[in-house]
């Protein structure tokens, strides 16, 4: 007999990856770490919307996940093209060691 995982068990791993999230952007200082932890973010988004989605039966919150998916490929193809722009002039890719506004 099958039984569904209660809707509070996806939201409370959304919650949970969405803060791992949070917290690598707030406190790693590599670009390439806060790419991926933006990424880790909009994964929790897309399980949140999967599971409400489910939970209500309606697809709408399916779609929504694939212009967030698309949101994020743009968004890890131009971060990576910028972070390499920043390491060929400035060979590092800690954003405390570049400062590009300064004269």
């Amino acid at each position: 007999m099958l039984q569904s995982i209660p809707l509070e068990y996806y939201l409370v791993l959304s919650g949970t990856i969405f803060c791992i999230g949070a917290v690598g952007v707030l406190t790693r200082r590599n670009a390439i770490i806060m790419f991926m932890c933006i990424e880790l973010m909009l994964n929790s988004v897309n399980l949140t919307l999967v599971a409400f989605s489910s939970f209500l039966g309606d697809s709408a919150g399916q779609i929504f996940v694939f212009f967030t998916m698309t949101v994020a490929a743009a968004e890890a193809a131009v971060g990576l093209a910028i972070v390499l722009a920043i390491f060929r002039n400035k060979q590092t890719v800690y954003v405390d060691e570049v400062n590009l506004m300064r004269w």
